[in-house]
């Protein structure tokens, strides 16, 4: 929020009078805006102004003559830029306003322009469209407005695509076609400082240069430097600045027709032959031009980026025209199919050059879209290349935060296709989770959108584990990272990261650990599902346990394990399913030892969907299961819920499930007076004391072992050690479940219909179905059970 004194601030501006607010419009309008010597006291004004009409939501109407003066600021050549801002800032936030009472003299300065567009880009698009193409289809003598013209109208155009007419497209793609190609190779003429004995001269203008100081042989770019340059160079670089968006958008298959200023007859074949030749390309419709002018643009900055730069700047910018250079060529050719195999040819120069050097990384990715879109067309083999993008990226430059995002981005834009057509991709997920692991919190909602495409049934298992192992991951790499930083010898370093750190550091160059590490950072999936030395792995990591980055990847497991199994379910078979149950009953005491990880990773919720979705799985796993169930409260709730579901539970099976659960009950009800107190929540009690009654139902052999253990919870709740430790509404709960449950054992076939139902009475309608008769049922048997029952048996 605001500090208190802005917030005062804010409140007075809000809570001015009329009267006042007139008084101060009066005051600004007659004298502060007519006085020029009080350049202070404007400002203060014209800030005080601002404050009032944007201090609320609603706008604010200014009175007319105080809106021409501030205007007439707008619009003055002589006025301070400051005060421009200002009235700009002003009329943004007063009633909307017409482009025709700001459209006075409006092509004699350029500032002005950009501010008074930003006036009316707050309120009206069409107008301020209208007048800019008026000044783009002017034939007037170079002057400055149409520089400040085209940023403006990329803005209009990215508001609102449908604003421009055909007409007006193809207007505006001849004149960028025209700024593109034909830009002047002079520098412009630099202003002369002048002196006591010097008069200004007439100079012939300096050629341009390239980024390494050669003299510029070809057609002007924004590749090509200068100290000063003119007003069609300027317009060069505004332009292609701007072609990318304005292909994506206006340059799409039958946008050109009949109606355009270029109309042509020439038949297709003969059109394509026209297309490749340059000096034809003015027979050509606008849009076709300037696909060809901005291919032509598109591959000499491809060569111009080879130069050896002299500025570091230069080199940086080399850079950023490769990425949007490959660009453009991938959009012109999925608008025109026959630029591919002139785009090829350069593109795959370009990679070969490239591909080394891993300072190019955001570069090549560019170049792969491009394989991935056009490879098939031109019968080229693109297998290398995404290989190498996803084997080498990941791994070696996980720790750049713009080439993960963009990285991750360029997996989400072609999912699709990266599913269907490269191999690679399902099997780079341990790569993939590098750059997670690294950059989590940024990058956490484009990983749970990117996973499910991940999955594949056979790497479904080593996903899982990849998934339960992340903060390891992340641990790994911090340690690979500090690892490479800090030289092995220099062990003062290494002291200052923490003793803790440190031995971390130890174990990561330790050799008898290298296979661990090795593992937990593997590029490709397909070499074992875990490791067996999963614990020493976390013995080894224990000093990293408390980095804010391990910490961060802890906790979105959860989510992601969310995300995993929702998809997982939905191609698994009967073999997948049970190996999903074995690892999550592995892996629920071999997790990273981070705080609260393991109480946040609750297995228990997966290990229902699993068998919900195939209940046989209790029976198939059902040793697996009985090791856990003194352990785990959900392995219970499994087992009394979904054991009856299937045709192989025999006596001998639910007997042992019940022996199991009968020892766990009966250690837990064993409180001496001198013991502490019992560390259960009542939750498991009931659960327990559920499942016992539930399998006695279903054997009824069962029912007095289960009695007579139901009969003593009333005493353990009401000892001393538990009295202390539950409370009151606790020790109630645990008492009541057993005393209805012992009273249900005590009617054997209606514990067995109300314990033990069928198969199809999983139903979410049953229990509430009108025609069905188990609410009747229900209703009779709890009155049977109710206390002051007189039916119930001596």
């Amino acid at each position: 929020m605001f500090a208190p004194g802005t917030e005062s601030l804010v409140k007075q501006a809000r809570e001015i009078q009329e009267e006042e607010l007139q008084r101060f419009y009066g005051r600004i309008s007659k004298h502060l805006l007519s006085n020029k010597e009080v350049a202070v006291e404007v400002v203060d004004s014209l800030q005080r102004l601002h404050l009032i009409v944007s201090a609320t939501k609603y706008a604010r109407t200014l009175p007319p003559d105080l809106i021409k003066k501030l205007q007439t600021l707008l619009r003055s050549l002589s006025c301070p830029e400051q005060f421009q801002i200002l009235s700009s800032a002003i009329l943004r936030e007063s009633l909307p306003l017409s482009l025709h009472t700001l459209s006075t003299e409006l092509s004699q300065d350029s500032r002005a322009l950009s501010y008074m567009a930003s006036v009316v880009l707050s309120q009206d698009l069409l107008p301020l469209c209208q007048h800019l193409l008026k000044f783009l289809e002017s034939r007037q003598p170079e002057v400055q407005v149409p520089k400040h013209t085209l940023p403006i109208l990329s803005k209009i155009f990215s508001f609102s695509p449908k604003i421009l007419s055909e007409d007006q497209v193809n207007v505006v793609s001849r004149k960028l076609a025209d700024w593109l190609r034909y830009a002047s190779v002079h520098q412009g003429a630099s202003m002369s400082s002048g002196g006591f004995f010097t008069s200004p001269r007439i100079r012939q203008p300096a050629p341009m240069t390239e980024v390494d100081g050669a003299v510029a042989g070809d057609f002007f770019t924004v590749l090509c430097v200068g100290q000063s340059y003119t007003e069609d160079q300027w317009m060069n670089m505004y332009t292609f600045s701007m072609m990318k968006n304005w292909l994506l958008t206006y340059d799409t298959e039958g946008t050109s027709n009949a109606e355009s200023d270029d109309r042509s007859e020439v038949d297709s074949s003969v059109m394509s032959m026209v297309s490749a030749t340059s000096s034809s390309s003015r027979l050509l419709p606008p849009k076709e031009r300037l696909r060809e002018k901005a291919f032509e643009y598109c591959h000499r900055l491809i060569e111009q980026s080879d130069r050896k730069a002299l500025k570091r700047t230069d080199a940086e910018l080399q850079k950023a025209c490769l990425v949007e250079s490959v660009a453009i060529m991938d959009i012109i050719c999925n608008e025109d199919a026959s630029y591919v195999y002139r785009a090829f040819p350069c593109i795959k120069a370009l990679y070969g050059r490239l591909s080394p050097d891993l300072a190019f990384a955001r570069a090549l990715l560019p170049i792969a879209q491009f394989y991935l879109n056009h490879s098939e067309t031109a019968a080229v083999d693109s297998e290398a290349v995404f290989y190498q993008v996803f084997t080498r990226f990941p791994a070696e430059l996980f720790n750049e935060p713009m080439l993960a995002f963009e990285f991750v981005h360029f997996c989400l834009h072609n999912v699709s296709v990266l599913q269907e057509k490269v191999v690679i991709y399902r099997h780079s997920f341990p790569n993939l989770l590098k750059f997670l692991a690294w950059n989590s919190p940024g990058l956490i909602s484009e990983y749970v959108e990117l996973l499910p495409s991940l999955l594949a049934p056979e790497t479904a298992i080593e996903l899982l584990h990849s998934l339960l192992d992340l903060p390891c991951l992340a641990a790994a790499l911090d340690l690979q990272h500090r690892s490479s930083c800090y030289p092995a010898l220099d062990r003062a370093v290494w002291d200052q990261q923490g003793s803790k750190i440190t031995a971390s550091l130890d174990a990561f160059r330790q050799p008898s650990y290298r296979g661990l590490f090795l593992y937990i950072l593997r590029p490709e999936a397909g070499t074992g599902d875990t490791i067996d030395r999963l614990s020493t792995l976390h013995e080894a990591l224990e000093g990293m346990v408390e980095s804010p980055r391990v910490v961060r990847c802890a906790q979105i497991v959860p989510v992601l394990l969310h995300i995993y199994f929702n998809t997982v379910t939905q191609m698994a078979d009967e073999k997948l399913l049970n190996q999903l149950l074995l690892v999550l009953l592995e892996r629920s005491s071999l997790l990273f030892n981070i705080k609260n990880f393991s109480t946040e990773v609750v297995f228990s919720t997966h290990l229902q969907t699993l068998c919900k979705l195939h209940p046989p799985l209790i029976v198939d796993q059902y040793k697996e299961l009985l090791e856990f169930v003194t352990l785990f409260i959900h392995s219970i709730y499994l087992a009394i819920l979904y054991l009856s579901y299937d045709p192989r539970c025999t006596v001998e099976l639910i007997t042992s499930f019940f022996e199991g659960i009968e020892a766990v009950l009966f250690e837990i009800t064993q409180v001496r007076q001198s013991s502490s107190p019992p560390c259960y929540s009542p939750r498991l009690l009931t659960v327990l004391m559920t499942a016992l009654a539930k399998l006695a139902s279903r054997s009824q052999d069962l029912i007095p072992r289960a009695s007579l253990l139901l009969s003593k919870m009333r005493s353990f709740a009401r000892s001393g050690p538990v009295a202390v430790y539950f409370s009151e509404e606790d020790t109630e709960e645990i008492i009541t479940r057993a005393h209805e449950l012992i009273n249900l054992l005590k009617l054997p076939n209606v514990a067995q219909f109300v314990l033990a139902p069928s198969t199809h009475g999983d139903s979410p309608r049953w229990h509430r179905d009108t025609n069905a008769g188990l609410p009747q049922r229900m209703r009779a048997i709890s009155g049977l059970l109710h206390n002051h029952s007189n039916f119930l048996p001596a």
